[in-house]
């Protein structure tokens, strides 16, 4: 399936074949394409809990209003990113880069995020887990898997099953697995004249 068949066709799948058993290899990949997406000044901040305990699953899919999907399926992410990224030993971001280069950009990073204050680091943490998270969902649907992105939780009380450090933040959770029955028709897109602006909003 090709990038644009993925994007077509993915969509936010709720109910998976429990007796499907993922290979580990498959997982293993998923995991491999989504360190492969982008973030700024490359300091990779998102954090991939995978949550595989059965106990624990059942304990946060009550923390999700009982959302069914949340122990159905083979893979429940809990994505997070560690809003303090930059400032612990950025060096490592850029070490396989020439050392004028590394010098460089480990003080750009340090320098920007100091200024820019805590409001814009979050706000970091939270785009960068987006992107990796549709990374996730067009790798699982090229692998034949299906997905669903959730924010349909009580985040405090998901922080606490999974031990969440205070210098992290949840930005959502992400199922995927193979579907047992296929998603909804979509329910419309709005025209592109109204999404689209075209070099700035009308006064």
């Amino acid at each position: 399936m090709d990038t644009f068949q993925c994007i077509e066709q993915r969509r936010s799948v709720k109910h998976y074949d429990t007796s499907f058993e993922m290979p580990q290899q498959d997982i293993d990949r998923l995991v491999e394409l989504a360190l492969l997406s982008p973030t700024s000044f490359n300091i990779q901040n998102w954090r991939f809990v995978l949550v595989r305990d059965a106990e624990l699953r059942s304990q946060i899919r009550a923390a999700a209003w009982g959302q069914a999907q949340v122990t159905e399926t083979q893979l429940l992410f809990v994505l997070c990113a560690d809003i303090k990224a930059w400032s612990k030993d950025p060096q490592r971001y850029w070490r396989k880069a020439p050392e004028e280069v590394q010098q460089t950009l480990v003080l750009m990073i340090g320098q920007f995020y100091e200024q820019a204050g805590d409001l814009v680091q979050r706000d970091e943490a939270m785009r960068s887990c987006g992107i990796a998270a549709q990374t996730l969902m067009l790798s699982a649907k090229a692998m034949g898997y299906e997905s669903n992105p959730m924010i349909g939780f009580d985040a405090q009380q998901v922080a606490q099953l999974i031990n969440l450090p205070e210098d992290h933040v949840i930005s959502m959770m992400l199922v995927i697995g193979k579907a047992a029955k296929p998603a909804q028709a979509r329910g419309g897109q709005l025209p592109v004249d109204e999404v689209l602006i075209h070099n700035r909003f009308s006064p």
